[in-house]
């Protein structure tokens, strides 16, 4: 097993709350239908070690503990308490506790900023009565918390096993449905659950840093609804990621997110698609189906990582191994390619009927013989094409399928599997269609920490998830962050004049930003009159011309007839003019209108879209994908939370499915890939530069073989920001 490493900054004040010396349960009952009782009997049975306080004005003992008429009685030093009275008390009960110096509550009832207005004003009073008294919330409208190796389970949940995946779920039948399936596998046990609720408090980012500093998770999963502090979980994600696995389910996959009509940025951002991105920037495996949380959390945890993503099969079954191979690629990992000495080696112990090229067909060898599976594995994990090892097929089921006595050598190749899995840090996978079964060698791989799949799918994103760690932990231990750039006065003048006159930045001033940063923008003219016009012809000769009006009023400029193309000649060009000018008027009678922009033609080339929004969870994010006028259509785009990181501007070029036209199709030239990185990263400091920066589309950036240019630039500038606003004050 690879050993957990690292260590977060700062301690978690959670660790108090979670695993508590004493514990208050307000609202105790000897009513088996309440919250109050069955939290009494889940620390009760489960042997609690610490003090448990029942308060029940009308009860003198709770299952045969004494009772307090209210919590200021109390004689000891209880640390966390359990509301389970209605909404309604909860503040004055609030208030109690952190006079009595409970440090933390955790409130199971409804009725707050969930159901409205009236809600929402009892939720505030509760958090003033937390803040004023140093009270933490867990909640409201939570389902509960447990802490098995404390012995702390105020859900009462029976037959949950400890062990080392720590739960956070705003679903409380979420959290049922894996304990349920963990109940069924008989093997993944959890450390700590904690339901969320409506977070007015502690939010995802707080229980994601107590789970990476507990010494009894190896893997932190989380099922999540909605981010309170998206930003700041990202952060703590990249710590914690550092040292173990964290698995998100994040629902909400259909949803249209967060729409604006200023950007194609803004239409796309708050989406599902860039939440899993900025995941993934952070470390964090996602699963994208209810049913792989658990299997892919008892993988990490066991496994926690692979070196890459090359995956050697070994079979006895064609058609598995056939399955096993379309799901390997359709997961991004690859059929490792075995050396000649590794299949050398293969063919001395196996029939010669059987394939050694990957995926391994053993072809009937080990009928008479399985423990040769383990031998093939050995075989193939010395490989050093070969990141992980899945074995698929029937073994642990030979016995019962073929001869009895045939267990003696299943039971010899499960052990050599557990000796080849301590001997090498290459994970070994499982997929058994006797799993369901449980059969005796199966067991034993289970008992040694081997993860054994009923399903090759839920194995193969097991794989994936091993393979995206290891790189990604192998490439966050190589980068650095790229170092920030300062804003310009004569840059930061042209903001400032835009808000002073409650605008957003003219193209041109745009492209004023961008070209004083290094970006490679195209010479053009402002053309505001005939004289200007004639300027501008003199100056770019013969050469075919773009048009495109300059309005702060419009945002879309092809909608408003506001853009001619392949322009040749003053008369062409004063003809164009006058036709925008016209449509444009045309389009919003009252539109103020700047003039119009005169620029050569691009070259040809692949056209690209890069785009900021500041979101309002995440904060600032970069957009990046293919362009032109099909981006909303498409959607082929990818996104990444800035800061970048130079890994982070190159993974996203390579996450595209496009990224076949920018490496050149029917004989066209691969575009230059690295000044589209250097584009990236160079657009993520301008954004870190200057706070005013709302949004900003380049749209299109023509890439070739030689460079690009930045065909059309807008950028929107936040209306209420003084100044000298910091970065900081901008994204809260």
């Amino acid at each position: 097993m690879n050993p957990i490493e690292g260590h977060l900054p700062t301690r978690s004040p959670l660790h108090d709350i979670l695993a508590p010396r004493g514990i208050a349960v307000i609202g105790a009952s000897a009513d088996p239908t309440k919250r109050g009782y069955k939290a009494m009997v889940g620390l009760v049975k489960d042997g609690y070690r610490g003090d448990i306080y029942p308060v029940n004005p009308k009860a003198d003992r709770i299952l045969g503990i004494e009772a307090w008429p209210s919590v200021t009685a109390i004689p000891g030093n209880p640390e966390l308490a359990l509301i389970c009275t209605p909404a309604a008390t909860v503040p004055g009960l609030i208030a109690e506790c952190g006079r009595r110096g409970i440090k933390g509550a955790v409130i199971l009832a409804s009725g707050f900023a969930e159901i409205g207005s009236e809600g929402a004003e009892l939720e505030r009073d509760m958090m003033a009565k937390a803040r004023a008294h140093g009270v933490r919330i867990i909640g409201p409208n939570t389902s509960g918390l447990f802490n098995l190796h404390h012995r702390i389970n105020l859900l009462a949940l029976d037959n949950v096993k400890p062990g080392d995946v720590g739960i956070v779920s705003q679903s409380g039948n979420m959290l049922l449905s894996l304990a349920l399936e963990a109940q069924h596998n008989g093997h993944v046990g959890f450390s700590t659950y904690v339901g969320p609720g409506n977070q007015s408090d502690i939010g995802f980012n707080d229980y994601l840093r107590y789970l990476g500093e507990d010494e009894h998770t190896r893997v932190a999963t989380l099922y999540v609804e909605g981010f309170r502090d998206g930003r700041k979980f990202l952060e703590v994600a990249r710590e914690v990621t550092a040292m173990k696995p964290v698995v998100v389910y994040k629902s909400g996959s259909t949803e249209q997110g967060q729409k604006a009509a200023s950007s194609h940025t803004g239409a796309l951002a708050g989406s599902y698609a860039m939440t899993v991105d900025l995941l993934k920037q952070s470390g964090v495996s996602v699963v994208h189906q209810s049913d792989e949380i658990l299997p892919v959390a008892e993988g990490l945890g066991l496994l926690q990582k692979a070196r890459g993503k090359r995956v050697a099969v070994i079979s006895d079954g064609g058609g598995q191994a056939t399955i096993a191979s379309d799901r390997l690629t359709e997961a991004g990992l690859e059929l490792a390619e075995l050396s000649e000495a590794t299949r050398a080696r293969l063919r001395d112990v196996l029939f010669p009927q059987a394939s050694t090229v990957n995926p391994v067909d053993v072809a009937g060898s080990t009928d008479a013989n399985p423990s040769l599976l383990a031998t093939c594995m050995e075989i193939v994990a010395a490989d050093d094409s070969v990141d992980s090892v899945f074995l698929v097929g029937m073994f642990g089921g030979y016995s019962i399928r073929f001869a009895e006595s045939l267990l003696g050598d299943e039971m010899r190749g499960a052990e050599s599997m557990v000796d080849l899995s301590h001997a090498t840090d290459k994970p070994l996978v499982i997929y058994s269609l006797y799993a369901p079964i449980k059969p005796p060698a199966l067991r034993r791989l289970h008992e040694a920490g081997l993860p054994v799949y009923d399903s090759i799918e839920h194995s193969v994103r097991v794989l994936a998830a091993l393979g995206e760690r290891g790189l990604y932990l192998a490439q966050n231990h190589r980068q650095s962050r790229e170092m920030p750039v300062a804003a310009k006065p004569e840059l930061a003048e042209l903001f400032h004049r835009a808000q002073a006159e409650g605008r957003d930045l003219y193209e041109y001033e745009a492209k004023e930003l961008l070209r004083g940063h290094g970006v490679a923008v195209p010479e053009e003219r402002l053309v505001r009159n005939e004289a200007e016009l004639t300027e501008a012809v003199r100056h770019f000769g013969a050469a075919p011309l773009a048009m495109k009006v300059v309005s702060r009023d419009i945002l879309h400029k092809s909608d408003a007839g506001g853009v001619k193309l392949d322009l040749v000649g003053e008369a062409a060009l004063r003809e164009a003019r006058e036709a925008i000018l016209t449509s444009c008027r045309a389009y919003d009678p009252d539109a103020a209108i700047e003039g119009v922009l005169v620029a050569p033609m691009a070259k040809k080339g692949v056209e690209v879209i890069l785009g900021v929004i500041r979101d309002p969870i995440f904060g600032p994010v970069l957009m990046f994908g293919l362009g032109g006028i099909f981006v909303e259509i498409l959607e082929d785009v990818a996104f990444r939370s800035i800061p970048l990181s130079r890994h982070d501007a190159e993974s996203m070029v390579e996450q595209i499915k496009a990224k076949k036209i920018l490496g050149g199709v029917r004989g066209e030239a691969p575009v230059d890939k690295e000044a589209l990185v250097e584009l990236l990263l160079t657009v993520s400091r301008i954004v870190e530069a200057y706070p005013q920066l709302v949004e900003l589309d380049l749209n299109p950036v023509i890439v070739g073989a030689d460079g690009y240019a930045v065909v059309d630039a807008r950028v929107i500038v936040a209306r209420d920001l003084p100044a000298n606003a910091s970065d900081k004050e901008a994204i809260a």
